[in-house]
């Protein structure tokens, strides 16, 4: 019957340095490089994912003062989020742009189911400056923003207020009536072309 011999504390201690002897230096430092490049690619696309910026484009084509506010509350509050915001002005959607005509914007009675009035009396002369002059005293009463307000918010928090170069030669506008800071001479491929890009596309 054998006997194990049990190992003396040098002989375990020289096993134990067997075995590191084993490992290889520089497959120690490979596998140590590897990871740390793991590690900075994760960071890299962590950083990226948190970088990318949302994008809104807006087709505004209505220049009535209840159509004039949507796009503009839209878009200053997208820019207030960090997105990436155009708004490209239209046909009649150009006198929100325009420096004079936006302080003056009218609100149609007719055809609009929000007035407590039928189209008979709605039609009728002066119905439409009565119904823009209570709008612009429940704006005031209020305290919302005007037009020229939200504007002049929109392009300080970087919103691109375009003007399309087609209607403005079409309508007759001089482009020094528009506010300062609004993009001119935009053509309908280049805002077809934000749209493809963005995130959201709204036609107002």
């Amino acid at each position: 019957m054998s006997t194990e011999t049990p190992h003396s504390a040098d002989e375990s201690e020289s096993d134990a340095g067997g075995v590191e002897e084993t490992v290889d230096p520089e497959s120690v430092a490979a596998l140590r490089a590897e990871v740390e490049e793991l590690r900075e690619e994760l960071a890299e696309a962590t950083t990226d994912s948190g970088d990318d910026q949302r994008s809104m484009t807006i087709i505004a084509t209505k220049g009535t003062l209840d159509m004039a506010y949507p796009p503009l509350i839209l878009a200053s509050t997208a820019a207030a989020f960090g997105w990436d915001v155009v708004v490209f002005h239209t046909f009649w959607g150009l006198d929100i742009l325009h420096e004079e005509r936006s302080k003056h914007l009218k609100l149609s009675a007719v055809g609009n189911p929000s007035m407590p009035v039928p189209n008979a009396v709605a039609a009728l002369p002066g119905m439409d400056r009565m119904t823009t002059r209570m709008m612009e005293k429940r704006i005031a009463d209020n305290g919302t923003a005007t037009i020229e307000e939200l504007i002049e918010t929109s392009l300080d928090m970087g919103v691109d207020l375009q003007a399309c170069q087609m209607t403005v030669e079409l309508m007759d506008y001089d482009e020094d009536d528009f506010y300062e800071g609004v993009t001119t001479g935009v053509g309908a491929a280049t805002a077809l072309q934000h749209m493809a890009d963005a995130d959201v596309q709204l036609l107002v």
